[in-house]
């Protein structure tokens, strides 16, 4: 049963990790993201991406677990 948990979180880290190279890589690529609201503007860095990337895997290993 330990090893069966300890199989789920490495899986999981594999998932999470996929993201955040991913939201890294799509930031890369576009370069600098911004987002403008009415009279403000804000820029968002590699970091917020990357997490966004990851919580996107983390995602689709919680779909992967349910399908």
């Amino acid at each position: 049963m330990a090893n069966n948990k300890d199989k789920d979180r490495l899986e999981a880290l594999v998932f999470v990790g996929s993201g955040l190279l991913a939201g890294a890589s799509v930031s890369t690529a576009v370069g600098g993201i911004g987002l403008a609201v009415a009279e403000i503007a804000v820029g968002i860095g590699l970091i917020p991406i990357a997490a966004a990337g990851a919580v996107v895997g983390l995602a689709a290993y919680g779909l992967k677990k349910i399908i």
